[in-house]
């Protein structure tokens, strides 16, 4: 990574903390923030991605979903191509979660490449959280319903980035053997 992109990550980090300042993770002690950089971290880590736009993108990845953030300051602060990969991993908050969650395995198959490999580590960093640090206010029923439609969305992805699909497989599989389903 050069200094210009390490730069691009550097300020898209620090958006996205000072966005989620007051956000918690489902357990409701985690700082939020560290939902993003662990996303980012996996595809540098695991799936090996240097592309800039798509490890500034993992930081920024639930900035307009989550936050006061819209697409026209992505676009002017990082770039039209990182506000693509936001814009294409980001759900509709307006519509109900049962619908959300469908169209994330409708529209899986149809994501660029970049947002793919950002959606697959979001969700390997999902199911790491809830097997270590679950949302107190969640059944096992609730857990073990997120972890297979997780693993139905990342189906819909296969073939962008092997490592990462492995490292999702064994992430589902430890799961299944921590919840016992």
């Amino acid at each position: 990574m050069n200094r210009d992109s390490l730069a691009k990550f550097i300020l898209a980090a620090a958006f996205a903390a000072r966005k989620h300042k007051t956000q918690k993770r489902k357990d409701g002690v985690e700082p939020y923030i560290n939902h993003p950089l662990e996303t980012a971290e996996i595809l540098v880590k695991i799936g090996d991605i240097k592309d800039e736009d798509i490890l500034a993108a993992a930081v920024l990845h639930d900035t307009i979903e989550d936050t006061d953030t819209n697409e026209e300051e992505i676009a002017n602060l990082f770039g039209q191509k990182v506000c693509d990969y936001v814009k294409e991993v980001t759900d509709d908050k307006s519509l109900p979660k049962e619908i959300r969650k469908r169209l994330q395995i409708e529209k899986a198959s149809k994501l660029s490449a970049g947002a793919k490999q950002i959606k697959i580590a979001d969700k390997i960093s999902n199911l790491y959280a809830i097997m270590n640090s679950p949302p107190k206010d969640w059944s096992l029923e609730e857990k073990v319903e997120y972890i297979n439609w997780a693993k139905e969305v990342v189906d819909k992805m296969r073939g962008v980035n092997e490592n990462l699909e492995k490292y999702f497989d064994e992430a589902y599989l430890k799961a299944k053997e921590k919840l016992k389903f």
